[in-house]
């Protein structure tokens, strides 16, 4: 079976973004995005407050990820001016040849497509070089949001697994949107 490894960490380029794997310098702009509780609110395994060398700390674990084929995470860039607008990235489950898509975006860049378009780029990426069968993700049903973007990526709904997930002592459901290599490809 092909796993797909690759020996070094690509950049995808899309009509207005640029996806490059996170260097140290981005660490500042990482806290200060992602450091938002509109951020974290949503998202399983982003804290807050984000506190001073979490995000090196963060970043430090992509390299890694990436050699032992287990994340691929990207930083999103403005191809126009290089500003960090956010993450996307796939968490590797090679031995099913699956992974799960996760994504954020700064507030100020929300409501511009970014998201979705950064998105697309990485399920590509998946499916034609790390030679996916399977791309899912999940969302808090509580943020639709999330699962407007997962819709117009192609993906389709799966169904909602019940308080499934912890955030801040809260139980939160979980719908699961999910696309296979063949329905990319058509």
């Amino acid at each position: 079976m092909n796993t797909g490894k690759l020996t070094k960490h690509p950049v995808l380029k899309t009509r207005r973004l640029v996806l490059r794997p996170f260097e140290m310098g981005d660490s500042k702009d990482v806290r200060r995005l992602a450091g938002v509780r509109e951020i974290a609110d949503t998202t399983l395994n982003i804290p807050h407050p984000y506190g001073e060398g979490m995000a090196e700390k963060w970043i430090s674990t992509h390299a890694a990820g990436f050699n032992e084929n287990t994340s691929h995470t990207f930083a999103i860039t403005c191809r126009k001016d290089g500003n960090l607008l956010g993450a996307v990235g796939l968490t590797m489950r090679s031995s099913h040849s699956r992974a799960e898509l996760g994504y954020w975006i700064g507030k100020t860049y929300w409501k511009n497509g970014y998201c979705t378009e950064a998105a697309l780029a990485v399920i590509e990426y998946g499916f034609t070089v790390l030679k996916l069968n399977r791309i899912f993700a999940t969302f808090m049903t509580r943020n639709p949001a999330s699962g407007r973007v997962m819709e117009k990526l192609g993906m389709k709904f799966e169904g909602v697994a019940r308080r499934h997930m912890r955030k801040w002592d809260v139980f939160e459901d979980m719908a699961m949107y999910g696309i296979l290599k063949d329905e990319w490809i058509s």
